[in-house]
């Protein structure tokens, strides 16, 4: 009865991740190893003999302890990837957020050099002021 849970679990794992896959709600790269994991759940619950040839190989007493001290170092394995990928992300996010900083006030600049065009007057960078003339040093080809 065991071995029909385990192979049923296995079956479940499988379609669920190859279902989220076709619908592209999962990545290809997290894909393979969920499905990885899927066959080797698989293939130790059709030969469950696999496990105690294993554990006796390893020097583990019990079977499940095999399993669960797999377990945790996968899920320490996945913990720790899913940390780097976010960091990535992080980091990614803040590029673009600098980015679209740089944009919106080059944006904004435009749009204030555009209104002063539209309203006949030409912006203060393009046509200086008297005042700002008559201030303004002597250049070196009047001499």
């Amino acid at each position: 009865m065991i071995i029909f849970a385990g192979i049923g679990l296995a079956v479940l794992v499988l379609v669920i991740i190859i279902s989220l896959l076709l619908r592209r709600q999962l990545r290809e790269k997290y894909a393979t190893l969920w499905i990885i994991i899927g066959l080797v759940i698989l293939i130790l619950a059709v030969f469950p003999g696999l496990l105690l040839w294993l554990s006796d190989l390893l020097g583990v007493a019990v079977p499940s302890n095999l399993i669960f001290a797999l377990a945790l170092v996968l899920l320490i394995g996945v913990a720790l990837h899913l940390s780097w990928e976010l960091s990535l992300a992080e980091d990614e996010v803040r590029r673009v957020a600098e980015d679209v900083a740089i944009a919106r006030a080059d944006l904004e600049a435009l749009t204030q050099r555009v209104d002063a065009l539209t309203k006949g007057s030409e912006p203060a960078a393009a046509a200086p002021d008297a005042a700002d003339t008559a201030a303004a040093p002597p250049s070196l080809d009047e001499d």
